[in-house]
């Protein structure tokens, strides 16, 4: 028996999927346009302003909600493969595997130790460019034998 997560998790999934789609634009843009062509109709009245701000916002509201569920769904299979992979790749930091549950100062510090290797590769690769086009260069003036 599917339990009320497991439907609801898949409601919120197709709901999201659904509301992001050409389709479901296309006809939120017609609604909209003929909620305004039919402003002249209905006098411009504050009901009919009332229509368009209440179906939004009750909408809105509630896509909210779908839309967080199933964020935070793949967010967290998102997660599950990055431990994996850091779990299975040899000499990888393991203590990474928790890194969302680090505090704000611990991940800091973990960005800087990044950007400080991050540079160190690029100073790395520069070099290497470097050196490999002086060879280059010198292997051209050099005559041939």
């Amino acid at each position: 028996m599917i339990s009320m997560t497991q439907r609801f998790a898949g409601f919120a999934q197709w709901a999201s999927t659904a509301a992001g789609s050409p389709f479901a634009f296309s006809t939120a843009t017609g609604l909209v346009v003929l909620w305004g062509l039919s402003g002249p109709m209905f006098g411009f009245s504050n009901t009919w302003q009332l229509l368009i701000n209440t179906g939004t916002t009750i909408l809105t509201f509630l896509m909210v909600f779908l839309i967080q569920s199933s964020q935070n769904r793949d967010t967290q299979a998102l997660q599950l493969k990055l431990d994996e992979l850091i779990r299975a790749v040899h000499g990888a930091r393991n203590h990474m595997i928790e890194a969302e549950k680090m505090d704000d100062e611990e991940i800091a510090e973990l960005k800087k130790e990044y950007a400080r290797l991050a540079a160190e590769t690029r100073d790395t690769l520069d070099s290497t460019r470097d050196h490999l086009a002086a060879i280059e260069h010198r292997s051209r003036q050099e005559p041939a034998a």
